[in-house]
């Protein structure tokens, strides 16, 4: 009997153990359908390499505000936020491409703005410190005031809790230095004991080439006691409602026994004071912080749900969502609610107006942005595909700032042009639009700035940084008359990489001739699809890599394809190994230089052999040091290559492992140190998910590589605006850190042999079914070559 008993005993107590777990698996299933992508995003991955642009918490998609902490403030690079960093210098509202300004900082004790940052930061900790998209909570140590910051798209909110009994203060340091360098004047002025106005001019840099100001409105929900200044870093000991001159700044003061909470809300605009004041009374009329902590959330939620996910861990989930997330953050609207915009593009300033709907509401906002340069890899591809609306909106942008200044644009700030980088990479994109529908703008204005840019006077002939009109430094009658840049332009301005400049001109006068195509203009086509095999001018049958040319013909001396450098000579931020496979357009036609499938695969698979080591980036920000690099844009394509030699299942290796090399979701890794305005993780997702374009998308008839996704499933849900589907959804089998090779795949419910399949197949929605393996599976893939494999000159 007690036997029986005793088995009874054991019996129930596994039972009960099957309880638990069942209970548990229960638990944690419910637990991961109740988490929202929004939660999977963690703004503090790879924070410690930081740039000023790139650490953004109190922002929404795209917003003109981007208020965060700053840690390190003198200058563009390793600047903003760095988590390692000891102390908070200020809280700005602006993060840009060579923008920043309005920086605030609340203080208790004694007064110390006019003394600068360095006497007035204060100490932090990570500990009970929380940022997620569009808000951030931080304690300030020095001063024992928790700070919480959220926004909408044209304004900060702060809130603020003071300790009681002490004195408090708020700075807004408007004549401060912020990043890319200094202010030239400011001016605030007191409106009411709850409003304070102003102006921050920023002072021109080397990229940006005209003074910019930055207009704001402060509101706040307790009045302030009094209001002091300072001048040339000097109080103003007179009372005065207007502080004005350099290194100026106010500090607002409130009663020591009250104002234990204070909110404040900051409009901005690049227009005027009373548009910021619009922009600000438009956006936020209320107090209710948390309802706009909700309310960032929920937008951002919607945004990154174009895109689900299902299955991968839990660490590659947050490292998608945090890539989207940044795909979405960089780049900078400058428009008003109302769509008012300032263009400098001439000699003095003008307000002028997007384009407006009938009910008088701008179609699309007017943006801010930093080169294209590379986005063919990464922006193009993911905007096209799940934020066409976004894209429309940088083409008006573009098409604006020719109609108002002559030029295609190919990086703008400040409402003007700044030549960044080389090219004209907006080619790329106009083409990668208009061939996927994308169209809402008037795109023979586009066709026939993009022609001028392809010519002497257009933007290539701009070296970077080249502002002063008539430019050379791109040299574009070198490359018109001859075929090719040579090195050694003697040229103001920077990137004067003659076979740099070679290549992508190359690619881009095929993204043109695409253009021609779709409009019928068969002269034009002719024009740049030949101009698109120039390419080959640079390529040294003895050397076998691409190699630059001195201005009298000859090949460079000393050639190396990799060198312990910034940039070898010739190369833009970049090497010879890595831009010998830039020819996105005819891979075919530089297999053939090679010499066939074979010799070319050896070459580029030994290439990530030797970069795999350094996690295929270059040490030390040296870009011409590694075989690839996924560091800079140039080599972001390199590993996708292989679906054009025949050897898809090397593609699918390389790709798993570089995106494993940037799996990390620690402050401490996860982009390599630069993000760069949401071009690393766009091709991070597009790495996940396992899709990519290595022409950009540009072709009449676009179409999509396939490589190993990262999750069991992902469900892009389409814009009908543009497209005629519901969703596109990717569903693979046998996902695991070891079955990286496709055995098999469908579409729709029939046997897809092709490693590619067309846009016109994604846009009315279906199923793209996926088999994983351990083991390559050599037959798959290889039996039709992806269509722009090599072009056809008849």
């Amino acid at each position: 009997m007690d036997k029986l008993i005793k088995i009874q005993l054991i019996m129930i107590k596994e039972y009960s153990k099957y309880i638990v777990l069942f209970a548990l698996v229960v638990f944690f299933a419910k637990l991961q359908a109740q988490t929202k992508p929004v939660d999977l995003v963690n703004p503090f991955i790879d924070t410690v390499n930081s740039r000023w642009f790139y650490f953004n918490s109190a922002s929404r998609p795209f917003g003109m505000v981007n208020l965060s902490p700053d840690t390190d403030t003198a200058k563009t690079w390793s600047s903003g936020y760095l988590y390692d960093s000891k102390y908070i210098r200020c809280f700005s509202h602006i993060h840009a491409w060579q923008l920043a300004g309005i920086a605030v900082m609340p203080t208790t004790g004694k007064f110390k703005g006019h003394l600068g940052m360095d006497s007035y930061q204060s100490s932090f900790s990570h500990e009970g410190e929380i940022a997620k998209p569009g808000y951030h909570k931080i304690y300030l140590n020095d001063y024992d005031i928790q700070v919480e910051l959220t926004s909408s798209t044209r304004v900060g909110f702060h809130k603020y809790k003071f300790p009681k009994g002490k004195q408090k203060s708020i700075i807004f340091d408007t004549g401060a230095r912020l990043a890319h360098g200094p202010t030239t004047f400011s001016k605030v002025w007191k409106v009411s004991d709850t409003e304070i106005a102003g102006v921050q001019v920023l002072r021109k840099t080397g990229r940006r080439p005209k003074d910019t100001p930055v207009y704001f409105v402060a509101k706040l929900s307790v009045p302030y006691k009094s209001f002091k200044g300072w001048e040339n870093n000097e109080m103003v000991e007179k009372s005065t409602d207007t502080i004005q001159g350099v290194d100026a700044g106010v500090g607002l003061f409130f009663d020591n026994n009250s104002a234990h909470e204070v909110l404040m809300k900051v409009g901005i605009s690049y227009v005027s004071v009373e548009q910021a004041r619009k922009n600000l009374d438009a956006e936020i009329n209320h107090w209710n912080f948390n309802k706009v902590v909700d309310e960032s959330l929920n937008t951002w939620n919607k945004w990154l749900s174009k895109i689900e996910i299902k299955g991968g861990t839990h660490q590659q989930q947050v490292k998608f969502y945090t890539d989207l997330w940044h795909a979405l953050l960089g780049r900078r609207i400058v428009s008003d609610v109302d769509g008012k915009y300032m263009d400098r593009t001439g000699d003095t300033p003008v307000t002028r107006t997007v384009r407006l709907n009938n009910q008088g509401k701008p179609l699309f906002p007017h943006y801010n942005f930093d080169a294209w340069w590379g986005s063919h890899w990464s922006l193009n591809i993911l905007w096209s595909m799940v934020y066409p609306e976004v894209m429309d909106g940088f083409c008006n942008t573009m098409v604006d700032m020719y109609q108002n200044g002559g030029l295609i644009p190919r990086g703008p700030s400040g409402g003007n042009y700044t030549f960044v980088m080389i090219g004209d990479p907006s080619t790329s994109f106009f083409a990668t639009a208009y061939n996927k529908g994308i169209r809402s703008y008037d795109i023979q204005k586009a066709y026939e700035g993009l022609y001028k840019n392809a010519f002497v006077g257009g933007s290539r002939d701009h070296a970077g940084y080249e502002h002063k009109s008539p430019a050379f430094g791109g040299g574009m009658q070198y490359y018109i008359d001859q075929g090719w840049v040579p090195e050694g332009i003697k040229a103001k301005g920077g990137h004067k990489d003659g076979a740099s400049m070679t290549l992508e001109y190359a690619y881009q006068d095929w993204c043109l001739a695409q253009l021609s195509k779709a409009f019928g203009k068969d002269n034009d086509y002719k024009i740049f699809i030949k101009r698109s095999q120039n390419y080959k001018n640079l390529w040294n049958p003895e050397t076998k890599m691409v190699h630059p040319r001195e201005m009298d013909g000859s090949w460079i001396k000393n050639f190396e394809p990799v060198s312990n450098e910034f940039n070898a000579r010739g190369f833009c931020e970049s090497n010879s190994a890595i831009y010998t496979n830039f020819v996105p357009h005819d891979l075919g036609g530089l297999i053939e230089l090679f010499g066939g499938n074979e010799s070319y695969v050896n070459f580029l698979n030994s290439s990530f052999i030797k970069a795999e080591e350094l996690d295929f980036v270059s040490e030390g920000k040296k870009h011409a040091s590694n075989w690839v690099d996924y560091g800079n844009q140039p080599g972001t394509g390199m590993a996708h290559l292989f679906n054009y030699a025949g050897a898809p299942w090397l593609t699918q290796k390389w790709v798993r492992k570089v995106k494993a090399a940037y799996a990390d979701i620690t402050p401490y890794d996860g982009y390599k140190g630069d993000e760069d305005q949401g071009q690393m993780g766009a091709l991070g997702v597009l790495m996940a998910m396992g899709l990519f374009e290595v022409d950009g998308g540009a072709s009449v008839k676009p179409y999509y590589e396939i490589t190993s996704p990262l999750f069991n499933e992902v469900n892009i849900k389409l814009n009908n605006d543009y497209y005629s589907g519901e969703v596109f959804t990717i569903k693979t089998s046998g996902v695991n850190n070891d079955n990286m090779y496709i055995q098999s795949a469908k579409m729709n419910g029939n046997d897809l042999n092709n490693c590619w399949f067309y846009h016109d197949d994604f846009a009315k929605g279906g199923t793209l079914e996926i088999q994983l393996g351990a083991n390559p599976n050599k037959e798959w893939g290889v039996a039709i070559l992806p269509p722009s494999y090599k072009i056809n000159l008849d």
